[in-house]
């Protein structure tokens, strides 16, 4: 492998390995073993697992920004934007046999707030998903499609909370079938949508994930 492609296959690697464990169980030696590079070269692109992940968070974002950029494009109205989200989220985070989550929120749950590079990645990332929840409310907020306007910014990181909130829960109550009932439902209730609106659109956005084929 070229430099570049050592590089990218130790952060498909690592992303693939906190995905299927956790950020505290996955080691520098299972991930070069897994990359099938020398911990020599691990060391070449990265002084630590710490500024791996940190690394990671990043290439994971732009990946993520993609299929991001589609489900909120413009060309959508705000409703199917909305619709297109749920589906994103259902196809990334959940499978019909469990529950996929996402690898940084959980890693943030269990690594705790000591390593300040990390936790500074996590909250880069999160502001960034929030940024796009935000653009999404003043969308419906445009489109007179909700019932009111408030605090729009508290309202984006609520359904970041919301949304990751109810992704936990389905680790400890693995049902997926209620999820994919509940998650839809509390969005709609969450951003005050008229309910004369609720589900009257279809998703537009019928791709798979980026992240998942990258990691695939």
């Amino acid at each position: 492998m070229s430099v570049n492609e050592t590089r990218e296959k130790l952060l498909e690697t690592a992303l693939a390995l906190i995905w299927q464990s956790n950020y505290s169980v996955v080691g520098v030696n299972e991930i070069c073993k897994q990359a099938g590079v020398t911990k020599g070269a691990f060391y070449h692109h990265f002084e630590s697992k710490a500024n791996l992940f940190c690394e990671a968070t990043a290439y994971y974002w732009q990946v993520v920004k993609q299929d991001l950029d589609a489900i909120f494009s413009p060309v959508n109205s705000p409703l199917e934007q909305l619709e297109n989200l749920i589906q994103f989220l259902f196809k990334s985070k959940l499978s019909d046999e469990r529950v996929r989550g996402c690898p940084f929120f959980n890693a943030g749950a269990q690594i705790g707030t000591d390593d300040e590079q990390v936790i500074e990645a996590l909250q880069h990332l999160s502001q960034m998903a929030i940024t796009y929840n935000l653009a999404l409310i003043k969308a419906l907020d445009a489109g007179d499609y909700l019932e009111r306007s408030g605090d729009m910014q508290q309202q984006a990181r609520l359904m970041y909370h919301y949304i990751h909130g109810v992704m936990s829960y389905a680790y400890v109550q693995p049902d997926v079938d209620t999820i994919r009932k509940d998650l839809p439902e509390g969005l709609y209730r969450l951003l005050g949508v008229k309910q004369a609106y609720w589900f009257t659109v279809s998703p537009t956005w019928e791709a798979e994930p980026s992240a998942l084929k990258q990691m695939a």
